[in-house]
């Protein structure tokens, strides 16, 4: 899975790069991922997320245990 997040399911989109001269030209917006470690106490190991910082903000809301039920639900293996 590259540079797609693993919660929102956020990937790069196409648009275009516009010169002074007003030229437009095709470019991707990637996603602004991390690659991030949380610690999970009820299962008392480590799990390593790719996530946008919106999706960090996402986790610091909602708990992580909360976070990876839903991902689990949804058949992402973590």
């Amino acid at each position: 899975m590259a540079r797609v997040c693993q919660v929102t399911g956020r990937k790069p989109v196409v648009g275009h790069k516009v010169s002074f001269s007003n030229k437009k030209a095709k470019r991707r917006f990637l996603p602004n991922l991390q690659t991030k470690r949380f610690y999970l106490p009820e299962e008392d190991r480590w799990v390593t997320l790719k996530l946008t910082t919106d999706a960090i903000r996402t986790i610091n809301k909602n708990g992580l245990l909360n976070t990876v039920k839903d991902l689990r639900a949804n058949g992402v293996a973590i």
